[in-house]
């Protein structure tokens, strides 16, 4: 323990007008866990048990601001309806001693009309194979009404009990799809240079920020890269944080990638294919990425703190500002080392669904989670509920402990 001596990893920490009691947050990994756009008791339960697990805050996710952009069955909806029960499982993260928050967004094209009940809408008109889907192009006065609902979001996530508000401005959602020129090839003043593509981003966190007022806290977390070619580089990158700070936010989630375009940019290592395609209900689709999926979804090698080095240069750039490392942070090294870059906050999602009690162990000398980085927890989290696949009540087919097996031998190699 002595190594940590002077770390400030279980100091608190400020985040606008809120402060944690130590510098860890859940990130806002897709859990999978509501029921039918409505929260449900694994939900709660499973962030109530992080935050008993030591966690300074952790984030739901994420909740769609509008019906038109829901993507999954059990993906949260935001709507009044449901702020009474979004307000027990606060009450019940804060009893455990940590801060709640949730993250906010729309999936644009990576919406489902089967959910929607109408067609998706983007930056532009076109077909995501990701969904797959039509969408189309948003118009000006939808912009206004979209942004609109941003910032209603974060009225009831205030009323919910929320104490932060994460709003997902990356990873090739609705937002995202504005700023990347990959997705957005309008002619009109939203398109073109990155000034014009920075325009919806502007409208949704001006109604964010009046929303907030000055007792929530607001995070957006950004790419610092798209992480392909013809998407958005570093110094874009760099250009849209500076801008998000000039907007008002409090700190920024340090990211990257397109989940529709590479996913394991995002998350890192395989992606499990035939744990994908097991729990797929879709058979034409199963059978589509049993025969293609890995050169639909190639791998990108896992690494610990995978996104340091792009991020270093984001802390160069931005001097005393909260700035928040989320990325392959599995162990206490790795940990140790983001915050001795001066990162003032640390997300983590495989560890801590892997052992929601990670951080209180970390107090007491454990080093790292036990994740063996199969990423089954993935493979499964776009059918069923996120989960590892140590803690799992059910039977697991022979087929996909060889594949986890195999793959935990490949990373146990490294």
């Amino acid at each position: 323990m002595e190594k940590y001596s002077g770390s400030i990893l279980f100091t608190p920490g400020k985040i606008g007008p809120l402060t944690i009691r130590n510098r860890t947050i859940r990130s806002a990994a897709f859990e999978n866990m509501a029921t039918n756009n409505n929260p449900s008791k694994m939900l709660a339960d499973y962030h109530t048990s992080v935050a008993a697990g030591g966690v300074g805050m952790t984030t739901v996710a994420y909740a769609s601001v509008t019906q038109s952009g829901l993507s999954f069955a059990d993906q949260l909806w935001l709507r009044p309806e449901i702020t009474a029960d979004l307000r027990k499982m606060t009450d019940s993260i804060h009893k455990e001693g940590a801060a709640a928050s949730i993250q906010i967004g729309h999936c644009g094209n990576m919406s489902h009309r089967e959910f929607t009940k109408c067609i998706p809408v983007s930056a532009s008109t076109g077909f995501n194979l990701y969904s797959p889907t039509f969408h189309r192009k948003l118009k000006e006065s939808e912009m206004i009404e979209m942004a609109r609902s941003f910032g209603n979001g974060v009225r009831l996530a205030r009323e919910a009990g929320f104490d932060c508000v994460e709003v997902h401005a990356g990873h090739g959602y609705l937002i995202s799809q504005f700023l990347s020129p990959y997705t957005n090839r309008r002619r009109d003043q939203y398109g073109g240079p990155l000034k014009n593509r920075m325009k919806f981003m502007q409208m949704c966190m001006n109604e964010v920020m009046e929303a907030a007022g000055s007792d929530m806290a607001i995070v957006a977390k950004t790419n610092m890269r798209d992480g392909f070619k013809g998407g958005n580089g570093i110094e874009e990158g760099l250009e849209i944080a500076r801008e998000l700070k000039a907007l008002g936010v409090h700190g920024l989630v340090l990211s990257g990638g397109f989940v529709s375009k590479a996913p394991m940019y995002v998350m890192r290592g395989a992606m499990p294919i035939k744990t994908l395609t097991h729990y797929m209900n879709i058979w034409w689709l199963k059978y589509g990425v049993k025969m293609a999926g890995k050169f639909m979804i190639p791998t990108v090698p896992f690494e610990e703190a995978y996104f340091l080095e792009d991020a270093l240069k984001f802390r160069e750039a931005i001097p005393d500002f909260p700035l928040i490392y989320v990325g392959g942070l599995v162990s206490r090294e790795s940990i140790e080392k983001v915050l001795d870059h001066g990162f003032e906050f640390v997300q983590m999602g495989r560890a801590l669904l892997n052992n929601p009690s990670f951080v209180n162990d970390l107090k007491q000398g454990t080093e790292r989670c036990n994740c063996g980085h199969s990423n089954y927890c993935i493979g499964r989290m776009y059918t069923t509920n996120m989960a590892c696949h140590q803690h799992l009540q059910e039977e697991i087919p022979d087929k996909l402990k060889r594949e986890i097996a195999a793959l935990e031998a490949k990373w146990a190699k490294k």
